[in-house]
């Protein structure tokens, strides 16, 4: 038994049943929510529901697949969603009028309605974490807990200067560009990736930057903000504004961690965020 892969050996030991089958298994489907079909996959049967929000041009498949594979399902129904225009949930294509990040956090809080969860967790990674901060703040009476990790508040110019750095997807690394290209096909995802580029640029010419600072006083659930202290795309600055202006929020830094820090150190991160969770 020992010398079977670990989730054969889990498979093993659990209960037979439909129950025991499903928790372990991860469905996808789609569904109508504010005129769109979203496309989103699920996992797990315990009672405290998390929403996993992905980055810029992700989705549940490319963004969370040890947390779809890992988390503890007896404790959490996980979902992991694609917003519009992202992976699953074309058409529509995905475009960056100046409210998208209020539409995308008005869309996962109607998508977790739409699946029946009356109060539910935000799990938010990047452009998913600004996303989460926002319905953090707008729905306080859903939200139960917040952790956001290589999330910003703002946008500064040397914020633009990295940004338009990323934005030829042909000198990005192979490992990171092909499961979007996968996913996209070259022309969506490289044109997806310049219109982003101006989309949160734009943000630059705000008062401050601002994307959402004045909606973190609001935000009342607990928090947990984790940062990578080597993440060359999001500097730390960001992450401590966040913790500064959320009250009662909780900050860790990991010193190795990069942007995908839950990808890369993914064993840490599920325990802690697990832990927060509990």
């Amino acid at each position: 038994l020992l010398q079977l892969q670990p989730p054969a050996r889990a498979a093993l030991l659990k209960p037979r049943g439909p129950a025991a089958c499903y928790g372990t298994s991860v469905t996808s489907a789609k569904i109508q929510v504010n005129g769109v079909h979203l496309h989103y996959q699920q996992t797990g049967e315990g009672n405290h529901a998390v929403l996993l929000l992905p980055g810029m041009l992700g989705s549940g498949q490319t963004d969370f697949g040890p947390q779809l594979k890992s988390m503890n399902k007896q404790l959490f129904t996980v979902v992991a969603w694609d917003p519009r225009g992202y992976g699953k949930s074309i058409p529509p294509s995905r475009d960056f009028p100046p409210d998208f990040f209020e539409r995308d956090a008005k869309d996962a809080v109607d998508l977790m309605q739409a699946l029946k969860f009356k109060k539910f967790s935000l799990l938010g990674w990047s452009d998913g974490g600004i996303t989460a901060l926002i319905a953090a703040a707008r729905y306080p009476n859903l939200i139960h807990k917040l952790v956001v990790w290589g999330a910003n508040a703002s946008v500064t110019q040397e914020d633009v200067r990295i940004y338009n750095g990323i934005r030829d997807v042909s000198k990005w690394s192979e490992k990171v560009k092909k499961p979007l290209e996968e996913l996209y096909g070259h022309k969506y995802f490289a044109e997806t990736c310049e219109a982003w580029v101006d989309g949160i640029s734009r943000f630059a010419e705000n008062s401050d930057g601002n994307i959402c600072q004045q909606l973190l006083p609001d935000i009342k659930c607990p928090t947990f903000i984790i940062h990578g202290e080597k993440d060359p795309l999001v500097p730390q600055a960001h992450a401590e504004y966040i913790h500064k202006h959320i009250k009662g929020s909780r900050l860790l830094l990991m010193p190795e961690g990069k942007h995908n820090l839950h990808l890369r150190f993914a064993k840490d991160f599920n325990k802690e965020v697990e832990n927060f969770l509990r």
